[in-house]
């Protein structure tokens, strides 16, 4: 912890902050690749619109990003967000052999993080945790700007893998 008491602002990464749309693909065929949909995701072009709002977010909030990427991806984010200039903030991922969906382990997440802290918003694309979010009660900001892809929402709903 950093001494910090602003409000967190929650940012998703995929499809929220990267655009995945370049690999896509690998999660279209079987089985999937998720090495190299993964492995693919430093390549990712940022979402303007993602960025933006995370940066105007830091100007009163502290910024934290939730993702359902895995703990091996963690270098390969915080170099992402680094060389994108998106403030610094505390990096949650996926826990290794957590398959649960997205809307269940980021609901988790984001109950942990309000024990301590206002959470002022999460940002997110997956309507199902939007959904789940503002059930609990969470302000939530529907990130609409990237393409849907049916294989993520799959992934991320009935594979846990993101």
């Amino acid at each position: 912890m950093t001494g910090d008491s602003r409000p967190l602002a929650v940012f998703d990464l995929d499809n929220t902050l990267a655009d995945t749309a370049h690999r896509q693909h690998f999660l279209e065929r079987r089985p999937r690749d998720w090495d190299a949909f993964f492995g693919a995701a430093p390549d990712d072009p940022p979402l303007v619109e993602g960025v933006v709002m995370c940066r105007s977010a830091a100007e009163e909030c502290q910024v934290v990003y939730l993702t359902g990427r895995p703990e091996g991806c963690r270098r390969d984010t915080l170099e992402w967000l680094a060389a994108q200039g998106l403030p610094e903030g505390p990096l949650h991922m996926r826990r290794h052999r957590d398959r649960r969906p997205a809307r269940v382990t980021k609901v988790e997440a984001l109950r942990r993080l309000a024990a301590g802290r206002e959470v002022r918003m999460l940002v997110d694309d997956d309507g199902l945790v939007c959904d789940a979010a503002e059930a609990a009660g969470f302000p939530v900001v529907r990130a609409h700007w990237a393409t849907p892809s049916g294989a993520l929402e799959e992934a991320q709903e009935r594979e846990g893998r993101t």
